[in-house]
């Protein structure tokens, strides 16, 4: 089940006997057990019926006994064991008693954050057998566009493409960092209903011409004067172009390209995004098959580089700079 499924079943009052939320996609396990600690009892029956452990500092057995104990003025109590992963592993193995036997009354949730359970445990096979047990990912890069529209368009908000492209090219799929900056931006739109590249430069801080994704474009369309400016900014501001952060953003663009090569419909691939499928398709263009390998061969030396192999004392902005320079004209 996803987080829409599980918050639907739980409105309709519709309860597993317990769940366990894993993985590394901690926005959504978040967001679960933030709903499930403030919608899922009033105030007057969470006064009574609401428990909240933090695996750093639980005892199993106080979680179990307040597991089995029956919810006051109340059809259930719930219970949260947060940041579970920090709980002791011989601690978190004496919970699967509970596991085989619960009491339906008791919604008892586990937020086990950037973790999994040992699949080849007993506590895992309790787990997925008498319980729910879900796993969320990390966004695919090519998700996370969609993902902010969809996420704007449920908040009666739209925002264009280039917009997009801005956010998803400085932040990544770290969904927490995109939704405060989105709320953030939100805050100041002053009525207005759709988000445009102006608004995420000027309520977020992104340059809407001095980016990571305008410097995709310049290679892609082989626009060398556009990306020379680019390049003298950063290197005039490096602080916000981390070579850590600006290498992975940059293979992120030309390897979504690459992988459209041969594509009979670049623009599903794409989301029908039409900056994206016109800068794919002139990147193709421009550089063909050995020309998009090339890059991706030079981004891996460069990020050797960028870590201190063989970097002959440069500067990070200094290697950018060298990096593109090359890519555009060797």
């Amino acid at each position: 089940m996803d987080i829409k499924e599980i918050i639907t079943s739980w409105k309709k009052k519709n309860f597993a006997a317990f769940y366990w939320f894993e993985g590394d996609e901690t926005y959504f396990i978040d967001k679960l057990v933030n709903f499930a600690e403030h919608e899922l009892l009033t105030p007057e029956e969470a006064s009574f019926n609401l428990s909240v452990f933090y695996g750093k500092d639980a005892n199993w057995a106080d979680i179990i006994n307040t597991c089995r104990k029956y919810p006051m003025f109340s059809e259930r109590q719930v219970v949260l064991l947060k940041e579970a992963q920090h709980m002791d592993e011989r601690e978190l193995e004496k919970l699967e008693p509970y596991f085989k036997e619960p009491l339906r009354s008791t919604v008892f949730i586990v937020a086990y954050k950037n973790k999994k359970v040992d699949k080849r445990k007993a506590l895992s096979k309790s787990i997925a057998k008498y319980g729910q047990l879900t796993e969320f990912k990390k966004l695919y890069d090519n998700e996370v566009p969609a993902w902010i529209v969809s996420y704007l368009s449920g908040r009666g908000i739209r925002i264009n493409a280039k917009a997009v492209n801005l956010l998803f090219d400085h932040i990544g799929n770290d969904l927490n960092r995109i939704v405060n900056e989105i709320d953030k931006l939100s805050l100041n739109l002053s009525g207005k209903t759709t988000i445009d590249e102006d608004d995420v430069e000027k309520y977020i801080g992104i340059s809407k011409e001095y980016n990571i994704f305008e410097l995709n474009a310049a290679i892609a369309y082989r626009d060398i004067p556009k990306a020379v400016r680019i390049l003298n900014y950063i290197q005039s501001n490096p602080k916000p172009f981390p070579i850590q952060l600006t290498l992975p953003a940059l293979y992120s663009g030309i390897s979504r390209v690459y992988a459209a090569l041969g594509s009979t419909n670049i623009n599903s691939l794409f989301y029908n995004n039409k900056y994206a499928v016109n800068q794919a398709k002139a990147m193709m263009d421009n550089y063909g098959r050995p020309g998009i390998e090339k890059m991706i061969i030079l981004l891996h030396q460069y990020n050797l580089k960028g870590v201190g192999i063989n970097d002959g004392n440069a500067s990070h902005a200094e290697l950018l700079k060298e990096l593109v320079i090359r890519i555009m004209t060797d």
